[in-house]
């Protein structure tokens, strides 16, 4: 039941740490395809901390719209809502320094046949976002860097090409080009790394396309890396190469392409050097 003596105050740390971790728990549950009850969930919460059934959803969603920043899945159900306190993003920093595990934490989907146009979407508009983004939470950003995580979590990434590497296969296939879906290949790993894309695709006519895939589990507007040798060949062979930007990807994948020149949809800037004697 609801202690009357806690509406409308602030929430304190010990009760956001409590309501951090019991989403945790569900978005656990969620990315493994255990079944759970979020009613269930809250109504231990609400007898734990003593704040109503609205004042507990509402924080679910805010942490939604925490996890939305930094590039992790959040629950389907819980749609981000971005008027939190500061407080919050601290309960969730601790959470995840704590439990470094579920930054990496994703369940691989299938393409299947329903490999259609509604998997591909437009990319986002170009915005300032960071304008808008509390200091807080852009220090979390900054010490969780989702740009930096999904560049270094070599399983997402494979994941990621081998999930477009079946798309291209059943939509070729769905056009009655299952000769060209014979040929599409996974260069990455059939390969090696170094190709300055991934897999290797036809269009209808048979022309070559080279796709470059980036996965995150984030939202569209996730930023991510791209290598030297994957801007050159860009400008090399424009009419050919694509980044398919994979994101989504635990919950419901989506794509958008980019296609060069790159200057034209992305902003560029140097992250590192090459330094030499």
């Amino acid at each position: 039941m609801a202690d009357a003596k806690k509406f409308g105050t602030d929430w304190q740390d010990n009760e956001l740490d409590d309501v951090v971790a019991d989403y945790f728990d569900m978005l656990m549950d969620e990315l493994r395809g255990r079944p759970y009850v979020k009613s269930r969930h809250s109504a231990l919460l609400m007898a734990r901390i003593g704040r109503t059934h609205h004042s507990v959803e509402f924080k679910h969603q805010n942490i939604s719209a925490v996890l939305d920043e930094l590039g992790i899945p959040w629950i389907p159900g819980y749609s981000p809502k971005r008027n939190y306190q500061d407080a919050l993003i601290g309960a969730v920093g601790r959470y995840l320094t704590n439990h470094p595990h579920v930054l990496d934490a994703f369940r691989p989907p299938s393409a299947g046949p329903e490999a259609s146009a509604k998997i591909f979407v437009e990319a986002p508009a170009g915005s300032e976002r960071t304008q808008n983004i509390p200091k807080p939470l852009q220090r979390l950003v900054r010490k969780f860097d989702p740009v930096e995580r999904d560049h270094r979590n070599r399983s997402l990434g494979k994941a990621g090409e081998k999930f477009v590497v079946e798309v291209e296969k059943h939509q070729l296939t769905a056009a009655r080009r299952r000769d060209l879906a014979r040929k599409v290949r996974w260069v990455a790993v059939e390969d090696g790394d170094g190709a300055g894309y991934d897999v290797l695709s036809f269009d209808l006519s048979g022309r070559e396309r080279l796709l470059e895939v980036k996965t995150t589990n984030g939202s569209a507007r996730t930023p991510f890396f791209l290598s030297r040798n994957e801007c050159s060949l860009a400008a090399e062979r424009p009419q050919d190469w694509l980044i398919y930007r994979v994101h989504l990807f635990s919950k419901q994948p989506r794509i958008f392409t980019i296609a060069p020149p790159l200057e034209k949809a992305l902003k560029l800037r140097p992250e590192s050097w090459r330094a030499s004697f």
